[in-house]
């Protein structure tokens, strides 16, 4: 085996750290913990540190000339005698319980957890539980969410020593696009909209006039994310859905409805908390049953896709459409568009069959003389 010994560098804040590669991967460590070395070198004056490195960087070369990995030591405190695939979902389930993900995700992990936990008892899990479980869900779209969050558990627990791989062979189902679809009559359903909830209508009037997405990037807008004169919001890439930052105009006709809070007050709730996830989801709920002019499959989204259609039929560009949707390639937009059911050809566009066209001019000519 051809190990290179671990280099040691300084960075720009004056730290010192230890490079290496191990499995294809580059690792940079700042101190020893990873290795269960009490190796600091950053916690002395800055003329020691290069040093410290120098040791750490000799006890780190000993760790890769054992044949360890820092995988298998990161998730060897985890391991006990005798585990079942049940102890390792569960420590799968709390290793993923502590990791930067939303609430939701978390909440639907556990809810999952709970399922497969009940269906496998104590017995080693194998491809029936999992199918199990998600033929019980007739949505396409509810059955491939849950495969990928069962996916991601038995990766984590594999990944900590579970052997068995019940996910393989289990495909996910090709789900029919779901059509949210855009409003004839624009304006009345938003007056309609304002008598009802004046909540609802600002965030039904910035989802078609902005182009964000209701129950997440508007609901969680405070006054920070808007410019001084509130001419424009600025999302952070981890706002939104692309994952990268948007600036994105405000129209005249919502700016006169907004009347600036404190910064890091919610726009909807006047606090720091924004209004509960399901907020926007159960008005509209509680609107729709009400409501004599909305259609079926008219919902939230739907001010967004009308919003897009508006853009498209002025500007006629795909790249400007991508760019106020917040699509990460334009390849997004392009599937986006033929569910807005808008004709990308025109009559003009089409091709033409010249000898047809002359035979058609030549008895117009004849006709007038």
């Amino acid at each position: 085996m051809n190990l290179m010994y671990p280099k040691v560098k300084v960075d720009s804040k004056s730290r010192v750290y230890v490079i290496f590669n191990q499995n294809n991967k580059r690792y940079r460590l700042f101190n020893g913990s990873k290795i269960n070395s009490n190796i600091y070198p950053n916690s002395y004056p800055v003329s020691e540190r290069m040093e410290m490195g120098n040791l750490l960087a000799s006890e780190v070369y000993q760790f890769l000339i054992s044949g360890l990995t820092l995988e298998q030591l990161k998730v060897s405190k985890l391991i006990k005698p005798n585990m079942t695939d049940k102890d390792y979902l569960t420590v799968a389930l709390n290793n993923k319980l502590k990791e930067n993900y939303t609430k939701k995700y978390k909440e639907m992990l556990q809810f999952i957890f709970n399922k497969l936990i009940e269906e496998l008892k104590d017995s080693p899990i194998v491809s029936l539980h999992i199918e199990i479980i998600l033929n019980k869900y007739n949505s396409e779209s509810s059955y491939n969410t849950y495969r990928l969050r069962l996916c991601s558990l038995i990766n984590e627990a594999r990944k900590i020593g579970m052997t068995s791989n019940p996910m393989q062979g289990i495909k996910s189902k090709r789900a029919n696009a779901q059509m949210h679809k855009p409003f004839d009559n624009i304006n009345k359903i938003l007056e309609d909209i304002k008598a009802y909830n004046k909540q609802l209508y600002l965030c039904c009037l910035i989802t078609y006039g902005c182009l964000l997405r209701p129950h997440r990037e508007i609901r969680e807008l405070t006054w920070s994310d808007f410019s001084d004169d509130l001419g424009y919001i600025h999302l952070s890439g981890n706002r939104n859905k692309s994952g990268r930052n948007r600036i994105v105009p405000v129209p005249s006709y919502i700016r006169e409805l907004l009347i600036k809070g404190e910064p890091h007050h919610n726009i909807f709730s006047g606090r720091q908390q924004p209004l509960n996830q399901d907020y926007f989801k159960t008005l509209w709920g509680r609107f729709k049953r009400v409501s004599k002019l909305l259609e079926q499959d008219q919902t939230l989204y739907s001010f967004r896709h009308s919003g897009a259609i508006e853009i498209f039929k002025r500007t006629g560009s795909i790249t400007k459409l991508q760019k106020a949707m917040g699509h990460s390639s334009i390849n997004v937009s392009l599937t986006y568009l033929r569910g807005l059911e808008i004709a990308e050809l025109k009559e003009e566009d089409m091709p033409m069959v010249l000898g047809l066209y002359l035979n058609i001019f030549l008895q117009v000519l004849s006709s007038h003389l």
